[in-house]
């Protein structure tokens, strides 16, 4: 297929990446096929709500899908929701958002943009805010949005069809978020809109709505979720599972040696280039047993932190883990905790951060969780000596001095 965007033939292992690595469906994959043969740039929409003034690795998800196709020489509309933001989106959380100010909006975005631009190319990139539009919306703009779809057709949605039949509440807002953001999709003529597949009937509306007012109807470009460190449930900021993009390099590194073994392929496969031939060939030495997973996880970490903080971090990072973890030895800068007495180690663990409160830090010793001096220590009221490194889990370490702090003159 010749793409005379970049006058470059798409050959068909960048055609198979394009649309099966990272893509749970399509919608619809023929007509995506076929747009991409005419050869003319495409509008891709992604919308983001700022909700929080960050994102995760899940979030990356789409926004490397997004790269492959800029790199191919399409223009993707990213979509502030500066509207959308302040209306409760379940999402398959089954929550409604809190209302936000103009101000913190803003804020929120500016970080979010920070963010993404470590994945997308912003040269490459325009983004708009949703008051182009509503800024000028009327009540009878709302009223020919509402009657084109029926109360049934959203009730259809997953979220909203299990939270009726538990006769839990679903607000009115609420029905009106898919609308408004498929009224984006018309606002700025998009060709694709990309998604996680919490997001596939919104998508799908913005998709019909479109056909409704005359335009060509988008395709449905829609992403798996990616689950979190504990390899269970999404990645999720408020479930704590979530790796940051903003994390340091070290910290990045760390976490992504964290999760279960089990999740390491989905997470090569989502998050990095390494060809699919590596990867069967990874899982065929994992169910061979013919391969330590953690150097396969320490791969994936190092492929993961230098998309993000580059080659330099990313190799200081593995360095920093293999020293504090693997070979157990104390990071060159540590954090000194003062206390003016000696003290047993789990009100210890509270004093120094490295633990909420008694109750945990006795947890956290009785699991084996801590040592001192690169020893375990599995009795919580030993009790740590000035000088002593005390370490609890992969992260944490401090030493413990005694007596007042000094401070220089």
């Amino acid at each position: 297929m010749n793409n005379p965007l970049t006058n470059k033939l798409i050959d068909p292992k960048t055609l198979h990446k394009l649309l099966r690595r990272g893509v749970s469906e399509i919608i619809v994959e023929e007509e995506f096929v076929r747009l991409l043969q005419e050869g003319k740039p495409l509008r891709l929409k992604m919308g983001f709500d700022p909700t929080r003034p960050d994102i995760h690795l899940g979030h990356t998800v789409g926004l490397r899908k997004l790269r492959q196709l800029q790199e191919l020489g399409h223009q993707v509309i990213l979509i502030v929701g500066n509207w959308t933001a302040q209306i409760g989106d379940p999402s398959g959380q089954s929550v409604t958002r809190p209302m936000l100010t103009a101000e913190e909006v803003r804020a929120n975005a500016e970080t979010y943009m920070r963010q993404f631009f470590k994945v997308i190319d912003q040269e490459r990139t325009q983004t708009v805010w949703q008051s182009e539009w509503f800024g000028s919306f009327t009540l009878s703009n709302v009223f020919d949005l509402t009657r084109r779809f029926t109360v049934a057709q959203f009730l259809a949605r997953d979220d909203f069809a299990k939270r009726f039949s538990a006769q839990r509440p679903i607000a009115i807002t609420e029905l009106l978020y898919p609308l408004l953001q498929a009224y984006d999709s018309v606002a700025i003529h998009s060709d694709v809109e990309f998604g996680g597949s919490d997001q596939r009937f919104n998508l799908l509306v913005g998709r019909d709505l479109q056909a409704m007012m005359g335009q060509r109807p988008q395709q449905c470009f829609i992403m798996p979720i990616l689950v979190g460190t504990d390899g269970v449930q999404k990645m999720s900021k408020s479930l704590g599972n979530y790796i940051g993009v903003e994390e340091p390099p070290e910290e990045m590194y760390g976490k992504l040696m964290s999760i279960p073994d089990a999740a390491m392929m989905d997470y090569f496969e989502l998050l990095t280039d390494v060809p699919d031939e590596e990867l069967a060939e990874m899982r065929r030495a994992l169910e061979a047993q013919s391969v330590n997973p953690m150097e396969l996880k320490k791969r994936l970490a190092r492929e993961v932190v230098e998309q993000i903080h580059g080659d330099a971090a990313s190799r200081q990072a593995e360095e920093h883990f293999e020293r504090t973890h693997q070979r157990r030895e104390t990071p060159e800068e540590i954090t000194e905790v003062f206390i003016i007495s000696p003290t047993d180690l789990s009100r210890f663990l509270v004093t120094a951060s490295l633990a909420t409160s008694r109750t945990q830090a006795r947890q956290l010793i009785a699991q084996g969780a801590v040592d001192i001096n690169g020893s375990t220590e599995t009795n919580p009221l030993a009790v740590p000596k000035s000088n002593d490194i005390v370490r609890v889990g992969k992260h944490g370490f401090v030493k413990v001095l005694i007596g007042q702090p000094r401070f220089p003159a």
